[in-house]
């Protein structure tokens, strides 16, 4: 047998998950941004050429590109999510195993979007300082403890304590008291790639604890989706909502389409309506707003919508348009140039 082939179109939003969405094998598809008003509104569009990016998972290791990320997600959350989707939504009996597989997928769906490498490029900006912090103190911790022993420490190490992809460097001079601890690191893809992994791996288990239901919108309704399909809301009021809920916070409501007529819900600490219910009629209007205003930049629907373009007004911007495409053209290129010079850091030293 030949080697599997190298995934280097990565998806963040499952085929499998759109073509829920789809008829005769397309999908209808609407741009948040595009380059020029004349821009058709809506395309159909095949699942396997939407919601990827070239290389959006890719890792090195020992200094070679593997797909292993994406593999990982597919073998864990993906597959195993087939067979409780389609359940869910031919309302077919579920098993406690099938929601657990539902409740997996939504949290890898949560976290593996471009939207969510975004919000966390801004986190770690806040963050950041503690972890370095912490971690250099640990450094520093076992210097001492190697000093008072005897014990030899490598000069570098390619991850910190926490696992984050990181190396700690020490210029100290043999014989002299004091030195210097420095932390070397690159904001970026494989940040990235440890937060999803150590979510959902260590974080997650909380989204289990909560109260699901599966609902169905109104006669007449039907749900869309988009490309950062996991809605975390905290609503207070019309005026007054964000989409900052966490996985734990009482009161947050978790929501994702799972197809035109079936959604997985729950609000954080109250009893969810019985499985198969149709929501409200003003209570799917609002969910349907904010399915919209959550996108990023794509909206995806079985049939074109009036009530989307409403919903979500499109920007009109080449500028941004064409800078954010060039952006993603040299995504893997200048990740992996980032991530081989501290890997030759490590080498050198």
């Amino acid at each position: 047998m030949g080697e599997t082939p190298f995934r280097r179109d990565q998806h963040y939003v499952p085929r499998g998950y759109l073509k829920r969405w789809a008829l005769d094998g397309r999908v209808w598809t609407y741009r948040t941004l595009v380059s020029h008003s004349n821009v058709p509104l809506w395309k159909r569009s095949s699942p396997r050429g939407v919601a990827y990016h070239a290389h959006l998972y890719t890792s090195l290791v020992g200094g070679e590109a593997t797909d292993k990320f994406e593999r990982w997600l597919d073998r864990e959350y993906e597959t195993p999510a087939e067979e409780a989707l389609q359940r869910a939504t031919a309302g077919a009996g579920m098993t406690t195993a099938d929601w657990r597989r539902l409740i997996r997928f939504l949290a890898a769906q949560d976290v593996r979007t471009p939207a969510r490498f975004a919000e966390a490029m801004r986190r770690w900006d806040k963050t950041l300082p503690s972890v370095m912090d912490e971690t250099l103190r640990g450094a520093a911790q076992k210097l001492e403890e190697a000093e008072r022993t005897g014990a030899t420490l490598p000069e570098s190490a390619g991850e910190g304590s926490a696992g984050l992809p990181m190396r700690v460097v020490k210029n100290i001079v043999p014989g002299q008291e004091m030195g210097e601890l420095g932390l070397e690191m690159v904001l970026g893809r494989g940040m990235w790639l440890w937060g999803i992994k150590h979510l959902l791996e260590k974080t997650s288990a909380v989204l289990h604890e909560h109260r699901w239901t599966i609902l169905r919108p109104p006669e007449g309704f039907a749900w869309f989706t988009s490309d950062d399909p996991v809605v975390r809301l905290n609503f207070m009021s019309l005026t007054e909502y964000d989409f900052g809920g966490g996985w734990g916070s009482p009161g947050s409501e978790i929501f994702l389409p799972l197809g035109p007529q079936h959604l997985l819900y729950t609000q954080i600490g109250k009893r969810p309506p019985r499985r198969g219910e149709r929501m409200p009629k003003a209570q799917a209007k609002l969910v349907c707003r904010f399915i919209a205003e959550h996108a990023h930049r794509f909206v995806f629907s079985q049939e074109p919508d009036a009530e989307i373009v409403k919903l979500r007004p499109r920007a009109v911007d080449a500028d941004a348009f064409h800078r954010e495409r060039e952006q993603w053209a040299k995504w893997h290129d200048q990740q992996t140039a980032a991530e081989l010079e501290l890997l030759a850091g490590q080498e050198e030293l």
